[in-house]
C-alpha cells in the first residue's frame, strides 16, 4: 500500500490534481455569501444611523455630532488595520484537526451576529459625552469581531487547494457569490420596511422609520441568514494545503509580509486607492435625494451589483488570456473611464428625475471594475503566498492576507474619515431637526458634491490604485517556475511519507517474525524436555 502510494505521488504532480468537490466550491462561496450579507452594508447604514437616527431630539450640535461620526469610523479603521496584523498571527499559530481558518469563522459568527445587533440599540441619552463614548466603543467592538471573521473567511481560498487553476476558479465562484451577499443585504433592508409598512400603517411606520427601526430588524434577519450559511460552508469545506509547522515569530512575520515586494505591492493598491470607496458612503444619500428612500438604495445599487457579478465573470474569463497583472490594470482603466463618462452624462442632464434612468444604466456600467478588485487581488495574494513557501519554506497565509488586510483596514480607516468629512462638511448637508422626518432637504449644490463623491473623486483613486501593481512581477514564466518547484516539493513529501509508512511497516514485520521464530524455538526447546 505504501509502495502504491508512492507510485501516486511520483506519477504526477499534484499541482494538476483536482482537491475539491464541485459542492465544496459551492459551500466556500456561500459562506463568503453569509458574511457579506452583514458585514456588505453595516459601514454605510451605521454612519447614517449614528448621525440620522440614534440622537434625534436630543438637541446635539449637528456639526459636532459629525466630527465625531467621522472620527468613530477613522478610528474603527485603525483598530481594524490592528487587528488584521493580531488575527492573522493568530490564525497562523492555530492548530486544530479542523485547520487553521474553520474555527475562526465558525466559531466566530455567533459573536459577531450579537455584536452587529447591539450596534443599532443606541442609548437614550441626552449627555453628548455619553453618546460618542458609546459610539467610539461600540463600533470599534464591532470592527475587531468582524475581523476576526472576514479576515480568516477571505484566507480559505489560499487553503482550498494546492492547485492554482482550481484554487483561481474557486476564488473566482465565491467572490461572486459574495458580491451577491453585499447585495443581499440591501434587498432585506427593502423587504423589511415593506412588511413594517403593511403591519404598522403609513404614518406608524414613518415614526418608528424616523427612531431607526427598520435597521435594526434588518439587522436580525442579516445576523441569523450568516450564521446559517457560515455553519452550511463550517460542516462541508476542508482545508488541502499543509501548514507548516514552525512556531510564528511577531517580528518575523512583520518583517516577512513587508519585505515580500510582491505582497507589498498587492496590499499598496488599497491604501493608494483608499478614497474609492467613498461612494458607498453617499450611494444612501442620492437614493434618498434620486428617488426618494434610503431603502431604495438597492435601486441604485442593483445595476451596479449586477455590473459587479457580471465582471466578477468577466474577470475569470479575462484571467485565461491575460496575466493576473494585466487584467488589474485594464479593468483600472476601465473603472476609470466609466465613472467619468457618469459624471460628465449626470452633471450635463442635471440632479433631478430625468436622471434617473440614465443614472441606473450607467452605474451598471460602473460595476463591472468591482470584479476585478473582488477577484484579482486575492488570486495574487495566494500566488504571493506560493512565492514566500518558495523561498522560505513556510506556509503563512494567515499572515499574507493579514498583511493585506492590515493595508485594506488602514485604507479603510481613511477612507471612513474622508468619506463622512466629504458628506457631512465638504457637501454642506444639512440634519434633520424632526423626531418624524428622516431627511431634511438639501440645496443643489450639496446634490451636486454628492454626485462629485460618487464618481469623479472614486475615478481619480481608481486611477491612483493601479500603481503599485506596475511593479508587481509574480506572473509568467516565474510564476510557472514556482509552481511547478513547489508541486515537486510536496510530491518528494509524498514520497518521504511513504517510504516513513514502508519502513514502519517492515520494522514491525519483522518483529512479528522475529517474536515468531522465538516462539517456535521455545516451543520446540520444551517438547525435547517432555519428550
Amino acid at each position: 500500500m505504501a509502495k502504491k502510494k508512492a507510485a501516486v505521488a511520483a506519477s504526477g504532480a499534484p499541482a494538476e490534481k483536482k482537491y475539491m468537490k464541485p459542492s465544496e466550491i459551492v459551500t466556500f462561496g456561500i459562506g463568503l455569501f453569509g458574511v457579506a450579507l452583514l458585514t456588505g452594508w453595516m459601514p454605510d447604514y451605521t454612519m447614517t444611523f449614528f448621525a440620522d437616527f440614534a440622537f434625534k431630539g436630543q438637541g446635539f450640535d449637528s456639526a459636532k455630532l459629525a466630527s465625531v461620526v467621522a472620527s468613530v469610523f477613522g478610528v474603527a479603521g485603525v483598530v481594524g488595520a490592528v487587528m488584521e496584523l493580531i488575527i492573522g498571527i493568530l490564525v497562523d499559530r492555530t492548530r486544530t484537526p479542523l485547520g487553521k481558518v474553520k474555527p475562526w469563522v465558525g466559531f466566530g459568527a455567533i459573536p459577531l451576529a450579537i455584536i452587529a445587533m447591539l450596534v443599532f440599540v443606541a442609548p437614550n441619552t441626552s449627555s453628548f459625552t455619553v453618546a460618542t463614548i458609546w459610539m467610539f466603543v461600540i463600533y470599534a467592538l464591532y470592527t475587531a469581531v468582524s475581523c476576526a471573521v472576514e479576515s480568516p473567511s477571505n484566507c480559505f481560498g489560499a487553503l482550498c487547494s494546492p492547485n492554482p487553476k482550481e484554487r483561481s476558479s474557486a476564488i473566482s465562484i465565491a467572490s461572486f457569490l459574495r458580491s451577491v451577499g453585499q447585495s443581499g443585504g440591501q434587498v432585506i433592508i427593502i423587504v423589511v420596511p415593506a412588511i413594517m409598512k403593511a403591519l404598522m400603517g403609513k404614518q406608524q411606520y414613518k415614526n418608528a422609520e424616523g427612531q431607526g427601526l427598520d435597521l435594526i430588524i434588518s439587522t436580525a434577519v442579516c445576523a441569523l441568514g450568516m450564521i446559517i450559511f457560515v455553519m452550511i460552508f463550517f460542516a462541508n469545506n476542508k482545508e488541502r494545503v499543509p501548514y507548516t509547522t514552525e512556531k510564528v515569530s511577531l517580528i518575523e512575520s512583520i518583517k516577512l509580509v513587508f519585505t515580500n515586494k510582491n505582497l507589498l505591492m498587492v496590499s499598496l493598491t488599497k491604501l493608494c486607492g483608499f478614497g474609492r470607496g467613498v461612494y458607498g458612503t453617499v450611494s444612501l444619500y442620492i437614493a434618498v435625494y434620486l428617488l426618494g428612500s434610503k431603502g431604495l438604495k438597492l435601486a441604485l445599487m442593483l445595476p451596479m451589483g449586477i455590473g459587479t457579478a457580471v465582471g466578477t465573470l468577466l474577470v475569470n474569463f479575462v484571467l485565461k488570456k491575460f496575466s493576473t497583472k494585466k487584467t488589474f490594470i485594464l479593468f483600472c482603466c476601465y473603472g476609470a473611464t466609466s465613472l467619468a463618462i457618469l459624471y460628465f452624462v449626470s452633471r450635463g442632464i442635471g440632479f433631478n428625475s430625468t436622471l434617473i434612468v440614465p443614472f441606473l444604466i450607467l452605474n451598471f456600467f460602473c460595476g463591472i471594475q468591482h470584479g476585478n478588485t473582488n477577484v484579482t487581488p486575492n488570486i495574487m495574494i495566494a500566488d504571493c503566498v506560493d512565492e514566500m513557501e518558495y523561498k522560505t519554506g513556510k506556509r503563512q497565509e494567515g499572515l499574507a492576507y493579514a498583511g493585506y488586510g492590515l493595508f485594506s483596514k488602514i485604507a479603510s480607516a481613511g477612507t471612513k474619515y474622508f468619506a463622512p468629512f466629504l458628506v457631512y462638511t465638504w457637501s454642506g448637508y444639512q440634519f434633520s431637526k424632526s423626531a418624524n422626518v428622516a431627511y431634511a432637504t438639501q440645496t443643489d449644490a450639496t446634490l451636486n458634491k454628492f454626485l462629485a463623491i460618487y464618481t469623479i473623486i472614486p475615478a481619480i483613486f481608481v486611477v491612483l490604485q493601479f500603481v503599485p501593481i506596475l511593479f508587481y512581477d509574480m506572473v509568467g514564466e516565474k510564476k510557472d517556475r514556482i509552481t511547478a518547484a513547489l508541486a515537486e516539493k510536496r510530491a518528494a513529501e509524498g514520497n518521504a511519507e511513504a517510504a516513513d509508512e514502508e519502513s514502519v511497516v517492515e520494522t514491525v514485520a519483522e518483529a512479528v517474525e522475529a517474536q515468531a521464530v522465538e516462539a517456535n524455538e521455545n516451543g520446540e526447546q520444551l517438547e525435547s524436555k517432555e519428550g
